[in-house]
């Protein structure tokens, strides 16, 4: 039987979601006892828990057949994969920051400077296509306290919220890139195997899609329909039941959760009561 294998970070919050979403999709497993390699109960695929740097190697050398891994990471690893899908989760930017102290000119301030990194590669792109002449210093963990040690001015990493930027006398000086986590594949695959892939893509995709949006319930005057389907026409176009009072109908529609607070005061002109915003487990169109 063929098995697709499929590598997730070991541990971090990464692995929190990848895993949430992989059970989302109907999968289980059991590591209960923290092995390295599991196999699913009802569905073709294998776990393989790794170190996130080290997941766009073992699939790019077919020890692993797919991966869920930051684009920043492959970016940095340069290995030779294939991005499956974007999952839209794990959300972060690639940006140099320099002491808070510091009146920033522009990134011509980081000419004949050190800046602290594990992102090297990514940094020296960046420094080259932008013809600034820096100094990589390149450590491994908790780039931030660089500056108040006095071993570079600046440095380049990954950042969130920006609290340990702040927290360290840090701001953010320039977005070098937008990152996410992304399904990456072994450009390789057998026929079998990018068969599951497709099958488990499918199933991710109607996890994603129901996050994003809302299923709608609504009472409203029968005469006013035509111009509520305008307002929420939904997948192809709502249901409208006849309610027991005469003049009156339900309309149930879906509608991206995004949009929902645009158009109700919309909805409520067209005489809509009793609005309810329901969430969705699974979306397949």
């Amino acid at each position: 039987m063929n098995l697709l294998r499929i590598a997730i970070q070991k541990s971090g919050r990464l692995s929190e979601k990848s895993i949430e979403l992989i059970s989302e999709a109907g999968i289980s497993f059991n590591n209960s006892d923290r092995k390295l390699l599991t196999q699913s109960a009802n569905f073709p695929i294998e776990l393989l828990f790794l170190r996130d740097d080290d997941i766009p190697q073992y699939v790019a050398d077919g020890v692993a057949d797919i991966g869920i891994v930051g684009e920043n990471v492959i970016l940095e690893k340069k290995s030779h994969v294939k991005v499956a899908e974007k999952l839209g989760f794990a959300k972060c930017r690639m940006s140099l920051a320099i002491p808070k102290s510091v009146d920033y000119p522009g990134n011509s301030y980081f000419n004949n400077k050190k800046i602290a990194t594990t992102y090297p590669r990514i940094l020296g792109a960046f420094l080259k296509e932008n013809n600034i002449n820096a100094e990589i210093h390149e450590i491994s963990g908790s780039v931030e306290i660089a500056p108040g040690i006095g071993l570079a001015d600046g440095i380049f990493d990954i950042v969130s919220s920006g609290s340990t930027l702040i927290s360290n006398g840090l701001k953010e000086a320039e977005v070098v890139m937008k990152s996410e986590a992304v399904i990456i594949s072994d450009p390789n695959l057998s026929k079998e195997k990018q068969q599951i892939l497709d099958k488990l893509l499918f199933r991710i995709r109607a996890v994603q899609k129901a996050k994003c949006n809302k299923y709608v319930v609504l009472n409203a005057p029968k005469s006013n329909v035509d111009k509520i389907v305008q307002i929420i026409p939904g997948m192809k176009s709502p249901t409208v039941v006849p309610l027991a009072d005469d003049g009156w109908v339900s309309v149930h529609s879906v509608l991206k959760e995004n949009e929902f607070w645009e158009v109700i005061d919309q909805l409520k002109d067209c005489g809509a009561q009793g609005i309810l915003v329901i969430p969705i487990e699974k979306m397949i169109i």
